[in-house]
């Protein structure tokens, strides 16, 4: 075997780590990517619960192999494949991926060459192939992702505007980020009813927090409200996602209003149909507030009829944005007739599948009273005209 041959049969042996390190990683620093923009292995879920009797395991976490960053926003996926592979065939789960992530530009390596994939739908060709020295740089694909969102310099400099950094490391997780950055991006654009829809324990404080953080930063807006369901969430919000506002920052007690903060935090149960809650939200004028924050918005905002949601036409200007669990739609209650559909969804079902949420099991309890003390004579049929018993009785009247 000549020593070309040789060379030949190492080459088509390297890893992928190999293949990264050698070919790949050189690539991107040539077309201008520096270390800071790039993240290799980046995992994004936790891997799922998985729970066999008193047995608790967790599955295998997903990783893109690069992501390459402009600033904190995400904007290409490379999934790198063995040398002997052929250049495309890492391309299906880097789709996969970069559609989780809401990544725009996805590209699938074997060290050879590049494939392109560009999510946009603004390429003449849907995949393209690039040699290794080709790689597109970053103010090239940032002002491909800025024509195709359509952002003006002013909207440019919101949507760029960096997430809250404390020093400890700590990042929105991917679907965090994707709220986030739909948010940010919308009311740049000048949405002014955003709906987020995120299941319940996955960081909807945390996620109001960074938009209300990049959007203040931005000076886009001064004067925020941010109002929950109970006193509790709001002491919690103010002591931990929120405290980073420090002495900008106060909560609405005792009916007193101060107007020389920035950051105002309140019970909307307490702003919710009396005469005194109206006299005094009447006291700031309809233009204070920049922008509100509706925390579990499925309960009194979702309803046409209700004192509260005068208070938000009260303050029709500002722009604002509904977070729930559960949006409510009835013919008489409605979260998107009046926020709109969803910008950004994230289930509980995903929330299980990541791994960031504990599967549940159902248990049904039957009982043979109603909440009202209220039981089944004997004999006695439900209103269907069968007798209350079986399984346990259905407690229908």
């Amino acid at each position: 075997m000549t020593h070309t041959g040789r060379a030949m049969v190492t080459k088509k042996n390297l890893s992928e780590d190999d293949t990264s390190a050698k070919f790949i990683t050189p690539a991107l620093y040539q077309a201008g990517w520096d270390e800071a923009a790039i993240r290799r292995q980046v995992a994004f879920t936790a891997g799922r619960i998985i729970v066999r009797g008193k047995l608790v395991t967790r599955g295998k976490a997903k990783r893109a192999d690069y992501v390459l960053y402009i600033g904190h926003f995400p904007i290409a996926l490379i999934e790198a494949k063995h040398n002997f592979k052929a250049v495309g065939d890492g391309m299906q789960q880097a789709l996969d991926y970069a559609t989780t992530l809401d990544i725009p530009f996805v590209f699938s390596s074997n060290g050879h060459a590049f494939v392109l994939h560009d999510r946009t739908g603004t390429s003449v060709q849907l995949e393209t192939t690039l040699a290794l020295d080709a790689f597109p740089g970053p103010t090239a694909l940032w002002n491909r992702y800025l024509a195709w969102k359509g952002l003006t310099p002013a909207q440019e400099q919101v949507v760029k505007q960096p997430y809250f950094d404390d020093g400890s490391g700590k990042e929105p997780r991917y679907y965090q980020r994707n709220a986030v950055n739909a948010a940010v991006e919308a009311i740049a654009k000048g949405q002014n009813r955003v709906l987020l829809v995120m299941a319940t324990g996955t960081g909807k404080t945390y996620t109001a927090f960074q938009i209300i953080w990049r959007l203040w930063r931005a000076k886009k807006v001064r004067r925020v409200l941010f109002l929950a369901d109970r006193n509790i969430l709001v002491d919690q919000t103010m002591t931990n996602d929120f405290r980073f506002f420090g002495d900008k920052m106060t909560k609405v007690v005792k009916r007193q209003v101060d107007k020389s903060y920035e950051i105002y935090l309140a019970l909307y149960q307490g702003i919710s149909g009396t005469e005194e809650w109206q006299d005094i939200y009447r006291q700031f004028s309809p233009d204070f507030f920049d922008l509100i924050i509706v925390d579990e918005c499925h309960r009194g905002s979702a309803d046409a009829d209700s004192a509260w949601r005068e208070v938000l036409e009260y303050f029709a200007s500002a722009t604002q944005i509904g977070l729930t669990a559960t949006p409510k739609e009835t013919k008489d209650v409605s979260n998107m007739d009046y926020f709109g559909e969803p910008i950004y969804t994230y289930s509980l079902r995903q929330g299980i599948a990541d791994g960031f949420l504990a599967p549940y099991k159902v248990i049904r309890i039957d009982l043979d009273r109603d909440v009202d003390g209220w039981r089944p004579r004997q004999g006695q049929l439900d209103r269907y005209g069968a007798p209350y018993g079986g399984t346990g009785p259905v407690l229908s009247r």
